[in-house]
């Protein structure tokens, strides 16, 4: 550790032991700062993602606190919705907010203000909650975007007033910060875009598990699923509207009469159910549920080839959190992704992409990379380049540590009359 340790609040709907999605990138990087030496608090809900219901574990009317891995956190109870869509979703944000305004009341009113506050998007309504704490406490915030969740909202018509002024300039409010991070270059565009100081927009990428590798023998889930094609399109990870799964469906009943491949989905969401439905009668076809992380290098050195669809208009949206580990297996993606895309650019020579809603497209990629092996260990060779020098852990970790300690000094530097933002107006008017 160089330097002295900060104390550093960090503000997330998500958190381990979630095992897919915002949860463990957010988890990941509360534990790499306390390892550093750093005093981290977590503020978060109640784990429920993907499956849209709370942990049986954590369920419960109190908030309540633990310690885990050197992080004290803080976990508050939530309004869990059944179908997470519209109001009901909305309202789920909204709880998770009223309750972390208080929780960071009660840190005011103990006069435990940290030396930085690191809020995660989504949801925005408790990114404004932590530019007003960072406002009072006379504190710096770092707003992290992990996706942009009004913009997604409105491609998968999940939420009418998604478009609405107010909405929009609410969400301008949640994305500015002392500094401001996404996950990728296209992100971070777009976050510029919105009106942030470029000097003050950083790329903050998720990374790849260490513990993903390429599998050098068949993976233990073969033998314990009785998997016996040759061949297989995997596909993991949450199953909602965003993800456009039901291509994969399509493009399995358009490639049925191959009998060396099979195509395998594993997860869980609200699309399930529906995704189940779809695939009822296709034989070359099977679901099984989330995995364990434990098994996750297994589960992802199964795939012949990964499947990453999205649905037209999400590719600068949002950067699938899978796809630093399926790059890091060693296996090439067929991904639905316009060219010019940043989701198509992250991907580049390690898979294909196709136009999204394009089910002929996509099944012909499929066979495409089957049938090519030069093609295929040359986007095999591609990923794991592109794994190791994008999507290290250790790396990204260390650039984060850096640019908050870079922050700090900024802000310690800064007449104490200067040491906020302008205090946020609740998006009744335009910053």
């Amino acid at each position: 550790m160089i330097g002295s340790s900060l104390d550093i609040l960090i503000l997330g709907h998500n958190y381990a032991p979630e095992p897919i999605g915002i949860g463990p990138c957010t988890a990941g990087m509360a534990e790499a700062l306390a390892e550093s030496g750093h005093r981290v608090r977590v503020i978060c809900g109640q784990p429920c993602y993907p499956a849209w219901k709370i942990d049986p574990a954590y369920r419960g009317i109190l908030p309540r606190r633990s310690r885990e891995s050197g992080v004290s956190v803080l976990r508050l109870p939530l309004y869990v919705p059944a179908v997470p869509r519209g109001w009901p979703r909305a309202a789920h944000h909204l709880c998770f907010a009223l309750l972390a305004a208080a929780a960071l009341i009660a840190v005011l009113l103990l006069r435990r203000r940290p030396d930085i506050v690191v809020a995660i998007a989504p949801s925005f309504l408790s990114t404004i909650v932590a530019r007003l704490f960072g406002w009072a406490a006379r504190r710096p915030v770092w707003v992290h975007v992990q996706d942009f969740e009004l913009d997604m909202a409105s491609a998968t018509g999940q939420l009418s007033i998604a478009d609405h002024p107010l909405m929009r300039r609410l969400q301008r409010l949640g994305r500015r910060g002392n500094r401001v991070s996404s996950i990728s270059p296209a992100m971070c565009d777009k976050l510029v875009a919105s009106g942030n100081d470029p000097r003050r927009v950083i790329e903050f990428r998720n990374w790849a598990n260490p513990a993903v590798e390429p599998l050098t023998e068949a993976s233990p889930c073969r033998a314990q699923w009785r998997i016996n094609e040759p061949s297989i399109a995997l596909y993991s990870g949450n199953i909602a509207a965003k993800q456009g799964i039901p291509i994969i469906i399509e493009a399995a009943k358009l490639l049925a009469a191959r009998r060396d491949l099979l195509f395998v989905i594993c997860g869980d969401g609200p699309e399930r159910e529906r995704l189940e439905h779809l695939a009822a009668g296709c034989e070359n076809v099977r679901i099984f549920g989330l995995q364990p992380m434990a098994r996750l290098g297994d589960l992802l050195g199964l795939a012949t080839i990964h499947l990453l669809p999205q649905i037209g208009g999400a590719a600068d949206l949002v950067l699938p959190s899978k796809l630093p580990n399926m790059l890091a297996s060693g296996r090439p993606i067929v991904a639905t992704a316009a060219q010019g895309t940043g989701l198509a650019e992250e991907i580049g020579a390690g898979g294909l992409t196709t136009p999204p809603s394009d089910a002929l497209a996509f099944a012909a990629a499929i066979e495409r990379l089957l049938d090519d092996a030069p093609l295929r260990a040359a986007c095999e060779q591609a990923a794991k380049e592109r794994a190791a020098s994008r999507w290290s852990k250790a790396a990204i970790l260390a650039d984060l540590e850096r640019e908050l300690r870079l922050l700090h000094a900024e802000w310690r530097a800064l007449p104490s009359w200067r040491r906020s933002l302008p205090m946020p107006r609740l998006g009744l008017l335009a910053e």
